[in-house]
C-alpha cells in the first residue's frame, strides 16, 4: 500500500497534489530541478494554507503538520528509493516525461509505482519508455487538486492489478472520486469538455451571439455556475487551444481544431472580453446555442460510452464532480427528453462529421443508471460498492432498490461467504436523499415516504438476516441512513478518517431505518441517547469505544482486516448492549449525562442536577439538544426506550409506525427544507 509519495514538478498542479497528499497523512517529497522552483512550490502551499486558516478550514497546528510533511527535493536523482508512489506532474512534453521516467527507473526501488499526470498524452506510449511497465499508470488530476475531487486513472495495457489496487487506495484515502478509463485521447472529461468549449468559440465566431450571451445561455441550460468563456478566462485560453488541436489531430475530427478566434486570442495574449453585457439574447440565438452545445455533449459522450472508455454513469460523474455540472450529459438527456437529445446529437454529428451509436441516435426511452456495483473474488468475498460519490452515496429510491437486488442475489449464492459494503469516494453513505422527503411533503405524498422507508427496512433486513458474514467499510463519513445501514452489518471497519453521526433530530425527523433500535442494542441506552438525541459527531476513537465500529485500523490494514473477519465468520454477540470501552471519556460521559434519572430534565431543556451548565462538555450537549426539533427528540427518545422492551422486529415496526406522525409536523417540513436551502431551521415544536 502507498504510504510515501514523491511529486515531480513543484508548479501549481504538482504543489497542489503534494499539499493534498500531506493533508491526508502521506509522507511527501516535492521535487523540482532547482531550489528556486521547490521554494516557489512551498510558497504556493503556504499561501493556500494561509487562506484556509483565514476561512477556518484548518487549525494552525493542522497547517503546520501539513507543511512539515512535505520535504523539498532538488533533482529527480535524489528521490528516496523507498518511495511507494512517484507522480510526475510536469507540463505536457513527451520527451521531457520520458527523460524523467528514465531517471526515476534507476533511482527508485523495485516496488515503486511510477505515475504520469497527463490530460492528453498516451499512457500506453509512455509505458513503453519505462522499465517497470507493470508498475506504471496514468493519472489525470483536475485543478485545483486540493479542492477538485475527481481523478481519472488510466491503466496502460501492461499495468498490473496490484498497481491499480494501490493507486486506487491512495486516491480513495485522498477522498477522491475515481474514474478508471481506457487510454484514449482526452480520456473522459476532456474528450467531451474541450470540444464543448471550442464549439462555444465557433458560435461566437459565426456571430450567433456575444461571449456574454453564450455564457448566459450555457449557464441557464446546463445549470452551471460559469460559462465556457468565463472558464477559459479562469484556466487560460492557451490550454483550451492546445487541447483542442490535440484532440482534433488524434481523433481525426477537423471540427475539434481550435477555432480561429481562439487562436488569434492566444497569439495576442488576450482574454475573452465578456464585459458588462447582461447576457440577454433573442429566442432563436438562445435555441442555437442550447442545441449546438447540448448536441455536441450528447454526441461525443455517446461515443465515449460506445468505445468502452468508461460507463455512462462515469461520464455523468466526471461532469458533475470534475466540472461541477448539476447533471451529467446522460442525466441531462433524460431531463430534456431523450428524443430531443438524440435529435440534437444527430444534427451536431452531421455538422462535425461524427459517427454516433444507434442506441443513442435512435433512442426514445430514458436512460437507466446503475449505482450499485458487485464484484465477487475467488475467495468468495463479494464487494458491494455504492457508487454515487457525487452525492456522497446518499440513499434514494433507485440506490435502495438496486442495493436490495444485489444483497438478495448474493444471499442465495453458495460460492459467497462474505459480503463487504463500501462507498465510493470519501463517504460510506451520507444519509438519505433529503430533497426527496421535502418534495414528497410539499406534494402531500406521505405514502411515497412510507414506501421508501419500508423498502429501506426490507433491504437492511436482508443484510441483518444474511447467511453470509457482512462487513461495512465505514472508513469515511457514515451519516444518518448510512450509519443505520452499517449497523445492520455484522462488523463495521473504521480508520482514522471515520466520522459517524445521526443528524436526524437536528433536521426535524428521527433515525427511521433502525437507528433507534440497533444503536441501543449495540452500545446501550445511554450511549444511544448521546448519539441519537443530540446528534453528536463521533470520530473514530469515540465510535470504536461505543462499539459503533467493531474494528479500528490503519487505512493500509483494511484489506487484511476484512480477510481476518472473513476467516472468523459471524460474531457470537452482534448486540452486546454496552460500550466496547466504558472507560473512554465519551462512553463515561454518556453513561452519566444520559441516564434515566436525567432524561426529564434534558427533555425540558435543562441541565440535570449535579451538572454544571458552564462545563464545556455539558454546554455542548445542551446546545445540541436545544437546536434539535423538540418533537423529534421526544419521539426518538420514546423509540430508544422501547428498544429495551421489545425484540428487534417489534422495535423496527415501531419506527415505521411513527413515520406519519413525524412527517406531518411543521418541524419536519422546516428542518428538511432548511437543510436543502442551506439555512438554520427555526422550530415551533409541532
Amino acid at each position: 500500500m502507498v504510504q510515501s509519495v514523491a511529486i515531480i514538478g513543484a508548479g501549481n498542479m504538482g504543489s497542489g497534489i503534494a499539499q493534498k497528499s500531506a493533508t491526508e497523512g502521506f509522507s511527501v517529497q516535492m521535487v523540482d530541478r532547482e531550489q528556486q522552483w521547490v521554494d516557489r512550490g512551498h510558497a504556493t502551499i503556504d499561501k493556500f494554507l494561509q487562506e484556509a486558516l483565514e476561512r477556518r478550514i484548518f487549525r494552525p497546528e493542522q497547517a503546520e503538520r501539513i507543511k512539515s510533511s512535505i520535504t523539498g527535493v532538488v533533482g529527480n536523482e535524489n528521490v528516496s528509493p523507498d518511495t511507494d508512489l512517484v507522480i510526475e506532474a510536469v507540463f505536457e512534453d513527451f520527451e521531457l516525461k520520458r527523460e524523467i521516467f528514465s531517471s526515476l527507473d534507476s533511482t527508485c526501488g523495485e516496488h515503486t509505482i511510477l505515475a504520469t499526470n497527463t490530460s492528453s498524452l498516451s499512457v500506453n506510449e509512455l509505458a513503453q519508455q519505462v522499465g517497470r511497465k507493470d508498475r506504471f499508470v496514468g493519472m489525470h488530476w483536475f485543478y485545483h487538486p486540493a479542492k477538485n475531487r475527481l481523478v481519472e486513472i488510466i491503466p496502460a495495457e501492461t499495468t498490473s492489478q496490484e498497481t491499480m489496487d494501490a493507486v486506487e487506495q491512495y486516491c480513495k484515502t485522498m477522498g477522491k472520486v475515481i474514474i478508471v478509463c481506457k487510454d484514449r485521447p482526452g480520456f473522459v472529461v476532456n474528450r467531451f469538455f474541450v470540444p464543448w468549449i471550442n464549439e462555444a468559440c465557433r458560435l461566437l465566431e459565426e456571430g450567433v451571439a456575444t461571449a456574454a450571451q453564450i455564457d448566459a445561455v450555457a449557464c441557464r441550460e446546463f445549470r452551471i455556475g460559469l460559462g465556457p468563456f468565463g472558464l477559459m478566462n479562469l484556466t487560460g485560453p492557451t490550454i483550451a487551444l492546445h487541447s483542442s488541436d490535440y484532440l482534433s489531430e488524434q481523433l481525426g475530427v477537423p471540427r475539434f481544431a481550435g477555432a480561429d478566434n481562439m487562436r488569434a486570442l492566444v497569439e495576442d495574449g488576450e482574454m475573452w472580453g465578456i464585459g458588462e453585457d447582461d447576457g440577454d439574447c433573442d429566442e432563436e440565438a438562445a435555441r442555437q446555442i442550447k442545441e449546438r452545445l447540448m448536441g455536441q455533449a450528447f454526441a461525443v459522450c455517446s461515443q465515449i460510452a460506445e468505445e468502452g472508455i468508461c460507463s455512462m454513469e462515469d461520464v455523468d460523474r466526471g461532469a458533475k464532480v470534475g466540472l461541477r455540472w448539476t447533471n451529467g450529459p446522460f442525466e441531462l438527456a433524460n431531463r430534456i427528453g431523450v428524443t430531443e437529445a438524440s435529435r440534437m446529437a444527430r444534427e451536431y454529428a452531421e455538422l462535425a462529421g461524427l459517427d454516433i451509436p444507434e442506441w443513442f441516435s435512435g433512442r426514445t426511452e430514458p436512460f437507466e443508471f446503475s449505482y450499485v456495483d458487485v464484484d465477487v473474488d475467488e475467495d468468495g468475498t463479494a464487494t458491494v460498492l455504492i457508487n454515487r460519490p457525487e452525492a456522497m452515496n446518499a440513499l434514494n429510491v433507485t440506490v435502495v432498490g438496486q442495493l436490495g437486488d444485489a444483497i438478495e442475489a448474493l444471499n442465495s449464492r453458495s460460492d459467497v461467504s462474505t459480503i463487504v459494503l463500501e462507498g465510493a469516494g470519501k463517504a460510506f453513505v451520507a444519509g438519505a436523499d433529503v430533497k426527496f422527503f421535502v418534495d414528497k411533503i410539499e406534494e402531500g405524498s406521505f405514502s411515497e415516504i412510507e414506501d421508501f422507508t419500508k423498502d429501506g427496512h426490507r433491504v437492511l433486513g436482508l443484510i441483518e438476516g444474511s447467511p453470509h458474514t457482512t462487513i461495512a467499510l465505514t472508513t469515511g463519513l457514515a451519516l444518518g441512513g448510512g450509519l443505520e445501514l452499517a449497523l445492520s452489518c455484522d462488523y463495521r471497519v473504521g480508520t482514522e478518517k471515520t466520522m459517524l453521526r445521526f443528524p436526524e433530530t437536528s433536521i426535524g425527523i428521527y433515525p427511521g431505518l433502525g437507528g433507534t433500535q440497533r444503536a441501543t442494542r449495540v452500545c446501550g441506552i445511554e450511549a444511544a441517547r448521546f448519539a441519537v438525541l443530540a446528534g453528536n459527531f463521533m470520530d473514530a476513537g469515540a465510535a470504536r469505544a461505543l462499539g459503533l465500529i467493531t474494528h479500528l485500523v490503519d487505512a493500509s490494514g483494511v484489506t487484511s482486516t476484512v480477510r481476518e473477519i472473513s476467516s472468523v465468520g459471524k460474531p457470537e454477540d452482534k448486540y452486546p448492549g454496552a460500550p466496547a470501552d466504558p472507560s473512554h471519556p465519551v462512553a463515561a460521559m454518556s453513561k452519566a449525562f444520559y441516564s434515566d434519572n436525567n432524561m426529564a430534565s434534558l427533555l425540558s431543556g435543562n441541565a440535570p442536577e449535579g451538572f454544571d451548565p458552564e462545563d464545556r462538555n455539558v454546554a455542548r450537549q445542551l446546545k445540541s439538544l436545544s437546536r434539535a426539533a423538540p418533537v423529534s427528540v421526544r419521539i426518538a427518545s420514546e423509540l430508544l426506550d422501547k428498544a429495551l422492551e421489545t425484540d428487534l422486529d417489534a422495535g423496527l415496526q415501531l419506527e415505521l409506525d411513527a413515520l406519519e406522525e413525524i412527517f406531518a409536523t411543521e418541524d419536519a417540513r422546516e428542518g428538511l427544507s432548511a437543510l436543502v436551502e442551506g439555512r438554520r431551521p427555526e422550530y415551533v415544536g409541532s
